[in-house]
């Protein structure tokens, strides 16, 4: 059995990745020498803290490179990616460095992707446009990752808000993909606790959903094996103690696995969520992740025994029942209760929080039903499971 449903095919697989991946603490060390090889005027693309960028702009100067600084406030629209790609074209920038979460890195592959090409962004969108390919690659990019969370720094997707339309879709494209990752666990220590929360959530989120979906090959299930229990024992120690090195490093790493794992495997149901609630509401992404987890994950689990009891994502579910608790009897229902308390410790706020409320339900679980994520999601969930599982995230 090479793969989540079970059926036995000829060996096939494709997997993406950025060109290189630099891992460690203090490599961040390493960016001006690789960035000389891209050009000598990046626009270089940030979270709103200035500070938080100011040494990697002066590293930048001190290599003899000119430096341009783009701030991104909240999570991306398309308005945020135009507007950075005029400052871009107007600066005469030649290369790209995302140096932030998840919002600046999608906003820096977003711009290096469309810098050369003359066409508008809402050609290559899907749900709301064609989904045009890009004709031709774009300018090279270096991901910077600061948080430890999307694994944004090897996907080849930036999702962007839609506001006039209040729904988030991606903008995807093999050219996308940055040419170099840069992750430094140092970088990620500076994050405040409800950031390294939804960060972590969201990176757990990515594993779980890529283990058990239908599209898993041999290889993302050696990824998420090795992430799953490298959250199950350090994210609630990074959340309590964000100077905690051993436990920022292996955040850090999980992130990037979740990130290759999902650009290879899909996602699911959580996901298929996630887009549609964060177009109607400005919740951040890890948040709808945390919130929904439990609830979603619970309810694939009750599917599968009632609907489909031989399904081999029972078994794995179990399988990281027992990678997340360390029992290794653990039943799917042992991790449904795990994921429960984590997310009350982290103190994960629910969707009403945000003003999301019952009346909205409907339209997202119609909008989630054309998400891509959910072709991915290891049973195929009734209107009334989608329902309830977003009814319990209020």
């Amino acid at each position: 059995m090479d793969n989540a449903t079970g059926t036995s095919n000829r060996l096939q697989f494709e997997f993406a990745s950025a060109g290189r991946v630099l891992f460690g603490c203090g490599v961040r060390a390493e960016l001006p020498a690789m960035a000389r090889a891209f050009g000598r005027r990046p626009l270089v693309v940030t979270g709103r803290n200035y500070r938080r960028a100011a040494t990697v702009l002066e590293m930048l100067s001190a290599a003899g490179l000119q430096p341009v600084r783009y701030a991104v406030g909240q999570e991306p629209e398309v308005a945020t990616v135009r507007q950075g790609l005029g400052l871009a074209r107007q600066e005469q920038c030649d290369f790209v460095i995302g140096f932030g979460g998840g919002s600046a890195l999608d906003t820096a592959k977003a711009i290096a992707g469309l810098l050369p090409q003359s066409g508008e962004i809402e050609e290559h969108l899907e749900v709301v446009g064609p989904g045009r390919p890009l004709p031709r690659p774009g300018v090279p990019w270096v991901a910077v990752p600061t948080t430890a969370g999307t694994g944004a720094e090897v996907t080849r997707n930036a999702v962007l808000a839609v506001p006039e339309q209040r729904v988030k879709v991606s903008f995807r494209s093999p050219f996308l993909v940055a040419r170099v990752a840069l992750v430094d666990p140092e970088l990620t220590m500076d994050c405040p606790p409800e950031v390294t929360a939804a960060a972590g959530l969201d990176a757990l989120t990515q594993l779980l959903e890529a283990w058990v979906s239908p599209r898993a090959t041999f290889l993302t299930d050696a990824l998420c094996a090795e992430g799953l229990p490298r959250v199950a024992r350090s994210l609630q120690r990074a959340w309590a103690d964000g100077r905690d090195v051993a436990a920022r490093e292996d955040m850090a790493l999980a992130a990037l696995l979740s990130g290759w794992a999902l650009s290879n495997a899909g996602l699911g149901a959580v996901h298929g969520f996630a887009g549609p609630v964060g177009g109607l509401l400005p919740i951040p992404h890890g948040v709808v992740c945390g919130a929904l987890l439990v609830p979603v994950t619970e309810r694939n689990v009750r599917a599968l025994r009632e609907r489909a009891p031989d399904h081999p994502a029972l078994q794995r579910y179990a399988r990281a029942a027992q990678w997340l608790t360390g029992r290794a009897r653990a039943q799917p229902e042992d991790g449904v209760a795990w994921l429960r308390e984590l997310t009350r410790a982290l103190q994960i706020p629910r969707l009403s929080q945000f003003g999301f409320t019952a009346e909205l339900v409907p339209e997202v679980v119609h909008r989630a039903a054309r998400a891509n994520s959910m072709k991915t999601n290891p049973i195929a969930l009734t209107p009334d499971e989608l329902t309830g599982a977003l009814m319990a995230a209020l």
